[in-house]
């Protein structure tokens, strides 16, 4: 199996399906798989959240997230990494980001799951306004 497909990339505009994004790991020799999920808060500072809007370089967001993946299988030594990050409206409870991550153990899994939405929200060219009860705010990164 190559790097490349080691590493499995999604930017979604509809919806994401986590699971769907997971079971696409490389998993053989693997005894973990570490998840991150995130979502769209509710409520933030005591304001209702009605809706999250994400704008992305389309072209460019999935080079950024594949280059990610790939420093992780060599900083980390895990064997598989599999993301997924929305764009367009995403409403609250509804998923934001998935990042999957196979390892021989969980240390270098958490680890690289870790690293990769911390790299993630620093380095993918993604836009977010929050659509909130008392107006409209543009958000740095990922939030």
């Amino acid at each position: 199996m190559t790097a490349n497909e080691r590493v499995i990339v999604v930017a979604a505009a509809e919806s994401l399906d986590s699971t769907a994004i997971r079971e696409k790991l490389h998993t053989e020799g693997c005894g973990s798989i570490v998840s991150f999920l995130g979502i769209t808060r509710g409520v933030d500072d005591g304001v209702e959240i009605k809706r999250l809007e994400f704008d992305a370089w389309e072209e460019k967001l999935p080079q950024v997230l594949s280059t990610l993946g790939h420093e992780a299988l060599s900083k980390f030594g895990v064997s598989s990494v599999s993301m997924a990050h929305r764009t367009g409206s995403v409403g609250p409870s509804e998923p934001i980001v998935a990042i999957h991550v196979a390892s021989p153990h969980r240390a270098e899994g958490f680890e690289a799951c870790s690293w990769l939405i911390d790299e993630l929200k620093s380095q993918a060219p993604l836009w977010k306004k929050e659509v909130r009860a008392d107006g409209t705010i543009w958000k740095g990164g990922l939030g």
